[in-house]
């Protein structure tokens, strides 16, 4: 039961909400039933059906409505007495601006993506509000409190960068699952059913391209007089077959490695008809979402392991559905890990890749993981952490600082809990966010634009939606709907020059000024002239620094987790990322001496060193290969 000051607290209070997922579901029926009185939702996401298991405010009969206002009318309905207003909104929208934010308490994240809960620090730290950060992935979890000046904010620990793979890797020399996986997602797929006037990293070219400038056209373009069928086994044979012959034709490339196989149509068939496989009529009733090549094959459990015969038949009959009864989609599709479709399409491609290159088989359930970035999600998980997040937010609406915690939910006992209380850190006095800490960027001022600056940099690792960009008095970016169009013309001008090339040329030495004002961020980047960039380890070809990491952690520090835990001991972890509701993206481990709150009381601190005297347990994060299978570019 909540105590009177602790229920006086919480009748005074405004709260906001963001996200209305797997946590916040958990959440709204917590704080409602907690006694909260006016709660706000944002969240721009719909219902699917993939939802349903674990966001138990949702219905069959809810797919496809807002899950802010269906979250909503759900609690209205067991706590009628309350008022919660929705949105079904981007939480970077510009009419959730810093004014917007400083009419609540305290801000509650349950977001998806590092680049909303980047946007929601920046605004919580404009605003003065305080924030508790939350995610789970499995059976793991963390809540985090971020108190502008009192707490390190979201950002004062680096964020790994996303797993990446080189292209070179990708198209050429896959040595595991995943690589496959990721060739035939983000370069088959898309290139199939994709936008065609995107750049693509596969060999388009058949083998007459190079002899005769009347083959030199795109091969995946079907011709006119050919069926589906045709196509189909054209297409397998160019990737499957010619491409691996071409690439084999480097010996250089297999002096140390094991040669990969070409396959043919004709050799997995044998005199059997590809184009037998399946049946059409038999698929379809012009219900788009039910199409499935496993269906029309016969082929039920998708935990089952196909062999190579099986996935050169889901891949035809696949990419025969996707023309036959899909065929407005094609041009404008993206891979959805809800389409079943796209799922055993890419299932069975990267499969048939694995396979010519001596790659362990996977079943769909599981490619399916690897392509959607699943971590399959546990409702107890995020019940658990509901609950801590209003633990906090009590102690917050009390300004009862000297109990923070950053509480990490495990999975295996540590000292016997599996709930871990950490004291939070102080701020990073090197975190360009909360700090406004100088930045470092290397960079080629002689060929490198500002286009690249701001796309590469300024948005991608800054994580700004309407920068500003100046050179001391001079503006040479700047986005907004109130410029006039000779601005706009002449910011877009000033994209695609070189950086020394400016109006107010940008060299070595030069201190650019960014900023954003939806944000209220404002950061300075001392530019450093580079010639030469590593490509496969620098692809972006500049390199973004001084952004100081903590030190180690001294010997018998107070211990810190992620979400991503084993039991064992006191590195430093980074707050979770989450890549598709509340699934978690898995990253590296950050190891940094841990920062304390200066406030705290010897007594506590005392109490907190002989707690972990007790333990030999050590901390660690997993690094998970699948975390995000986005391609790199190389700069060309």
């Amino acid at each position: 039961m909540a105590s009177k000051q602790q229920l006086s607290a919480i009748k005074g209070s405004k709260v906001l909400m963001v996200g209305a997922g797997g946590i916040g579901c958990e959440l709204l029926k917590t704080l409602a039933l907690s006694g909260f009185p006016d709660i706000h939702i944002i969240d721009m996401d719909t219902i699917e059906v993939s939802n349903l298991n674990r966001q138990f405010l949702f219905r069959q009969s809810h797919v496809g409505q807002s899950k802010a206002k269906v979250a909503r009318d759900a609690v209205l309905k067991f706590r009628p007495d309350i008022s919660i207003t929705s949105y079904h909104a981007n939480v970077k929208d510009h009419e959730f601006n810093v004014d917007f934010f400083k009419q609540f308490n305290v801000v509650l994240n349950g977001l998806d993506n590092l680049d909303a809960r980047r946007h929601v620090n920046r605004l919580c730290l404009a605003a003065c509000v305080p924030l508790v950060e939350s995610g789970t992935t499995g059976f793991l979890g963390q809540v985090t409190v971020h108190v502008k000046g009192r707490t390190e904010c979201y950002e004062c620990q680096p964020k790994p960068a996303p797993k990446t793979y080189p292209v070179c890797t990708i198209t050429s020399t896959p040595s595991k699952f995943v690589h496959c996986v990721v060739w035939a997602k983000d370069l088959l797929f898309a290139k199939l059913f994709g936008d065609k006037n995107q750049e693509n990293d596969l060999n388009v070219h058949s083998k007459d391209g190079s002899s005769s400038s009347k083959h030199a056209e795109d091969v995946f373009e079907r011709q006119e007089e050919e069926n589906i069928e045709q196509y189909g086994k054209r297409i397998y044979d160019h990737v499957f077959g010619y491409n691996i012959e071409l690439a084999l034709s480097n010996e250089e490339t297999w002096r140390n490695r094991n040669k990969p196989r070409p396959i043919y149509v004709k050799d997995v068939f044998s005199s059997e008809l590809a184009s037998q496989n399946g049946n059409l009529d038999k698929s379809s009733n012009g219900d788009t979402p039910s199409l499935s090549a496993m269906a029309s094959l016969g082929l039920k459990n998708p935990q089952d392991l196909w062999s190579l015969k099986e996935n050169s038949k889901v891949f035809l009959e696949a990419l025969k559905l996707f023309f036959s009864k899909r065929e407005k989609e094609i041009g404008n599709l993206s891979f959805d890990k809800d389409d079943q479709l796209a799922v055993e399409f890419v299932t069975a491609a990267a499969n048939i890749r694995a396979s010519s290159f001596g790659i362990p088989l996977h079943s769909l359930f599981e490619a399916k993981g690897i392509a959607g970035n699943i971590v399959h999600a546990v409702a107890t998980t995020n019940a658990v952490i509901a609950g801590l997040i209003v633990i906090e937010a009590i102690k917050v609406l009390q300004h009862d600082i000297k109990n923070y915690r950053m509480t990490y939910c495990l999975e295996h006992p540590s000292r016997k809990m599996l709930l871990m209380p950490v004291e939070p850190f102080e701020p990073n006095k090197s975190c360009y966010v909360c700090s406004e800490t100088p930045l470092d960027l290397e960079i080629n001022t002689h060929c490198s634009k500002l286009r690249d600056v701001v796309d590469k940099i300024v948005k991608a690792k800054l994580g700004m939606n309407l920068p500003m960009i100046m050179h001391g008095p001079a503006l040479l970016y700047e986005v907004g709907d109130d410029l006039g169009e000779a601005e706009v013309a002449n910011y877009a001008a000033n994209l695609e020059k070189v950086l020394s090339e400016l109006p107010a040329p940008v060299m070595g030495g030069t201190i650019l000024t960014v900023e954003d004002l939806q944000q209220e961020l404002k950061c300075s980047i001392n530019i450093k002239h580079r010639e030469e960039f590593d490509e496969e380890k620098e692809p972006d070809g500049m390199v973004l620094s001084g952004w100081t990491q903590p030190r180690a952690a001294e010997k018998n520090g107070k211990t810190a987790v992620d979400s991503e835990v084993s039991t064992s001991s006191a590195s430093e972890a980074v707050p979770l990322e989450t890549e598709d509701d509340d699934d978690l993206q898995i990253i590296p481990t950050i190891t940094g001496k841990k920062r304390k709150l200066s406030d705290i009381s010897n007594e506590t601190k005392n109490k907190r060193k002989a707690e972990e005297l007790d333990s030999k347990n050590d901390v660690v994060m997993l690094d998970d290969e699948n975390s995000d299978m986005s391609k790199k570019k190389r700069q060309q």
